[in-house]
């Protein structure tokens, strides 16, 4: 069968990859023709656009970029017409994708969607547009089924990709070596996210609190599909930096600064105590608190509905703060018990499902009418 996907960032092109690698597994004659990233395109295939030129951040900047998207989308359109998959697999990215949906429901094209927008956390009118364009939705999040149930939109579950990532992953044995670390020095890491925009907001005031914790080495996840070059200019005494690394990263850091996103969840699967950071432009975030319905901005806080990791959002993104927050963390041990205890009633609620694999049989079955 043919198969058009559409991942427009970096997670996205991860869990799409696992998935067409699932999808081959179960579909020998499988064809892929997408857009999305590196690891989509180590599966094999055919890339169309990388998710790098559709990378937005923010109501403000999406607004700025509207012609663009048009034209991405005219761009994609015609491609998905001309190649007349078996299937649409749309990945997240809501914007976007729910727009090609309505497109490829009109023209007879069945649509999948694995890892559901966070139409849960604002603007849940948008559920009706799901249910008028989307023939199967694949959820990741344990608390999307009873979201979806609530408007009578039945949804598989099959796993978290994430969970089962990290429980499979092993770590390298020579990473300090590698990346000329000192074995003797416990790590901070710093995920400041992987699009320009939000690495701009982020990364300086993450890296400015180095002077006061001298004893530790902090260490920045960088990511190859940006120009090396462009992390010069954060460059500072005491900084390290690891390259597409992540997971090696955090299965070694003792603390944790973290742009929200999935990367909040594979800090606390890692059990790794965190501090989620997140700033936009002003304009942004006061259009973002008018519409946004969710209490929390990180999915551990959201899965474990409650309070288990410290959000500094915004006004509260300050280097003082991450000082005072950080040096809490390493230093006081019951707020500490507090967190991991919260950490392990998240991977409690996860399970582990090789997602990617049951997601795949789920939607060759469909296809095939089983």
């Amino acid at each position: 069968m043919k198969y058009y996907l559409i991942a427009g960032e970096r997670s996205g092109d991860f869990h799409a990859a696992n998935l067409m690698h699932e999808l081959r597994q179960q579909d020998a004659e499988a064809q892929f023709r997408y857009w999305g990233g590196d690891m989509m395109q180590a599966e094999g295939g055919e890339l169309v656009r990388h998710y790098q030129d559709l990378a937005i951040m923010g109501f403000l900047e999406a607004a700025t970029s509207i012609l663009k998207f048009r034209g991405y989308l005219k761009q994609c359109q015609q491609d998905l017409l001309v190649y007349k998959p078996d299937v649409l697999i749309l990945v997240d990215y809501a914007g976007f994708n729910l727009r090609m949906a309505k497109i490829a429901k009109d023209n007879g094209i069945k649509v999948f969607y694995y890892i559901s927008p966070k139409i849960w956390a604002w603007n849940q009118g948008r559920v009706e547009q799901v249910k008028a364009r989307v023939d199967k939705m694949f959820v990741i999040l344990p608390f999307e089924t009873e979201f979806y149930q609530k408007f009578n939109y039945p949804v598989d579950y099959a796993g978290n990709p994430t969970a089962d990532a990290v429980a499979e992953f092993e770590p390298t044995t020579d990473f300090y070596e590698r990346n000329r670390l000192e074995p003797d020095k416990p790590i901070i890491a710093v995920l400041p996210g992987s699009r320009k925009q939000e690495i701009e907001e982020m990364l300086h005031e993450m890296i400015a609190i180095l002077p006061g914790f001298q004893e530790y080495q902090f260490v920045v996840a960088g990511v190859t599909n940006l120009d090396a070059n462009y992390y010069k200019h954060f460059h500072r005494n005491g900084i390290r930096f690891v390259f597409d690394q992540t997971f090696d990263l955090l299965s070694h850091a003792t603390a944790a600064l973290v742009t929200s996103g999935t990367a909040t969840l594979e800090t606390a699967l890692f059990d790794v105590p965190q501090i989620v950071c997140y700033r936009t432009s002003s304009l942004s975030y006061a259009i973002g608190k008018m519409v946004i319905k969710v209490p929390y901005i990180s999915l551990v806080n959201l899965i474990a509905g409650r309070e288990v990791v410290r959000e500094l959002i915004q006004g509260d993104f300050t280097a003082r703060n991450l000082l005072d927050e950080l040096r809490t963390l390493l230093t006081d041990a019951p707020y500490l018990a507090r967190m991991k205890a919260g950490y392990a009633e998240l991977r409690e609620k996860l399970g582990q499902h090789q997602a990617a694999k049951k997601t795949a049989e789920l939607m060759v079955g469909y296809l095939r009418g089983n």
